[in-house]
């Protein structure tokens, strides 16, 4: 980039130059305003050339090198420099936004771990990440990044997840607390056993997320490139046509004064403006939602994002903590104390955060080796084998399906069902606690034009109406089983007038998460299926964030659509004028060089969308 500046300012002293220059000096003035021409832009010739060699011979190099070059045939010196040298200042401004806008996204391949502490019986071990397996044993010192997800086992501290989740306020941690890769320890030594190997920890999910992002094109910068390929011979076809019929049939007009006018034609028809500013403009879109810790794998979702007016949420885990607690167990034909022996042992290979409530309130310790024959029902439950008795655990499916007369609950909560042995032995009450933003996250995409708000869940129909109730939404769907929940998405769509979002975290999500037209997945406790299946990631499970994500979309494609309706509106008049002979080559430099350099600085408004402060943010 510095040789760059310094190359276009050695041609902007030349070119100055070359004005000192009497007219009558002739071929010296010539050669003055041909080296400032050929100083700016030799590298434009060479890939005309170079391009034309390899048959690709309609592009904005070969535009700018056949006007530029006819310029000075027709005698135009001054005009011919000029627009090569605004060109060049141009793209000098074109990479440097580009630049900044990459720099947004491609900070986060700073989290990429280089190294990973192992505690080993030899003492500590300096390993490649890819050489680490889940249950190794990491150390992390105070001011290092956390190589790998992992659960604390030893040490205390507070860690920085403004990398991953834009959450500026450090998170304590302890014997137990979950890590996440690419968090930043900021004291004490934590020891940690690692959870996932690298290539499905949290920073490979990123760093992939991201280059998929880059990849991925939206519907307009698809619109710009087809439309390049035919717009550009196009052009070139036209100001041949300028060039050589108007002096054949009108008497009076020499060829040099239509040539010239070809020439203006061709410098403002350069597409550069649409071509560089669309794409830039999805970038620095991305760039900016990036800073708030939404990860949006494309332009195309940015775009469908934008057109969204119905939004759909699942409850545990999106709008609620997903952190369940025993309220109360109820029991039927078996003691308070045997039903949770007996939940806590059947649920002792699950990671669902009911599982877990379930064995946390169980006061004594697990023996998995009693357990057998474990089955996990989606929808429905789990069913073991515990030291020889059949256990059921799950919702009112379950028992129906396995004919159980059950008693229904009629409790506000997570009602989970216990039998054994064939008989109903009682309830355990569950409790799960709503999302501080949960509400905010609600109104704000009211604000922002939303029509249609739902909840889909599986849990009861008494609690999912008092969550709802609690934030908000009107539109519940409850007791639902995952192909219940696509069945459902594909009604909405049906009915709906604008695109529709599906917000959710968990394993059994994944199915509408890929169904709905975009689909938004929590990321920072979010199910792997989840996050692969999902359009977009929320990196620190905020649900307010989705009301953000739809702001910025909306605000880049208006950026992106202001773009392109200025640079055609101020091309088209200056088309129109230079064919007239009322425009002259000075016009056609800003038509073509001052439309993109405007349309360019217009994009990386976008790129500030991420410092957009929240209210629960501020709060």
């Amino acid at each position: 980039m510095k040789k760059r500046i310094i190359r276009i300012a050695a041609a902007v002293i030349i070119f100055a130059a070359a004005f000192f220059i009497p007219r009558d000096a002739g071929i010296l003035r010539l050669v003055f305003f041909l080296a400032a021409y050929v100083t700016a832009g030799y590298d434009v010739l060479y890939k005309a050339v170079r391009n034309i060699l390899n048959g690709q011979v309609f592009d904005e190099n070969f535009l700018m090198t056949i006007a530029t070059a006819g310029a000075f045939i027709v005698g135009e010196y001054p005009e011919g420099a000029a627009v090569m040298i605004f060109y060049q200042v141009g793209e000098i401004f074109q990479d440097h936004a580009v630049a900044r806008s990459r720099r947004s996204i491609s900070s986060l391949m700073e989290l990429r771990p280089e190294y990973v502490n192992v505690k080993t019986g030899e003492g500590i071990k300096k390993l490649d990440p890819y050489d680490v397996s889940p249950g190794d044993l990491m150390v992390i010192m105070p001011g290092e990044r956390v190589p790998l997800d992992g659960v604390v086992t030893e040490g205390s501290g507070f860690i920085d997840t403004s990398a991953l989740t834009g959450e500026s306020v450090p998170r304590a941690v302890s014997e137990g607390s979950e890590l996440l890769g690419g968090c930043v320890n900021t004291d004490g030594v934590l020891t940690a056993r690692v959870t996932r190997e690298y290539s499905r920890s949290t920073v490979a999910k990123i760093l992939e997320l991201v280059e998929e992002a880059v990849e991925k094109k939206a519907h307009h910068e698809r619109f710009i490139t087809r439309f390049s390929r035919i717009y550009t011979p196009a052009v070139v076809a036209g100001a041949a046509v300028l060039a050589v019929v108007p002096p054949l049939f009108i008497p009076g007009h020499p060829f040099s004064e239509w040539i010239y006018r070809a020439l203006l034609f061709l410098v403002v028809s350069c597409p550069c403006a649409l071509v560089i500013s669309v794409p830039l403009g999805f970038f620095c879109g991305i760039g900016g939602a990036s800073r708030l810790g939404v990860l949006v794998k494309g332009g195309n979702f940015l775009e469908e994002l934008a057109r969204a007016d119905t939004f759909v949420f699942d409850k545990t885990g999106t709008l609620t903590r997903g952190e369940f607690k025993v309220r109360k167990v109820c029991p039927a034909t078996l003691s308070e104390s045997e039903i949770l022996r007996l939940a806590a042992h059947g649920e002792c290979f699950s990671n669902h955060p009911a599982a877990v409530s379930v064995r946390a309130a169980y006061a004594g310790d697990t023996d998995e080796s009693l357990v057998s024959d474990v089955r996990e029902i989606s929808g429905q439950g789990v069913c073991a084998n515990v030291a020889g008795t059949r256990v059921l655990l799950g919702n009112m499916s379950l028992m129906e399906a396995n004919n159980i007369n059950a008693a229904r609950a009629d409790e506000a909560g997570t009602v989970v069902y216990v039998a054994a042995d064939g008989q109903y032995a009682g309830y355990i009450l569950l409790s799960d606690e709503i999302k501080p933003d949960s509400a905010d996250a609600i109104a704000a995409l009211r604000r922002e034009g939303a029509k249609r708000i739902a909840m889909l869940t599986g849990d009861v129909r008494r609690q999912a109406e008092k969550t709802a109730a609690a934030i908000g939404i009107d539109e519940v769907y409850s007791e639902l089983l995952p192909g219940d929940k696509v069945s459902l998405m594909e009604k909405l769509e049906e009915s709906a007038s604008g695109r529709v979002v599906y917000v959710g975290d968990g394993i059994n999500d994944a199915p509408v998460l890929a169904r709905a037209d975009v689909g938004v997945a929590m990321g920072g406790l979010g199910s792997d299926a989840a996050i692969e299946a999902a359009d977009i990631v929320i990196m620190d499970d905020r649900p307010s964030l989705v009301g953000a994500a739809v702001r910025i979309a909306r605000r880049t494609m208006g950026i992106v659509k202001a773009n392109i309706v200025f640079a055609l509106i101020i091309k088209a008049a200056v088309l129109i004028l230079g064919a007239l002979g009322l425009a002259n080559m000075w016009e056609a430099v800003f038509a073509d060089v001052g439309v993109a350099v405007i349309a360019i600085i217009n994009s990386m408004r976008a790129l500030k969308l991420g410092t957009v402060n929240l209210s629960y943010r501020q709060r």
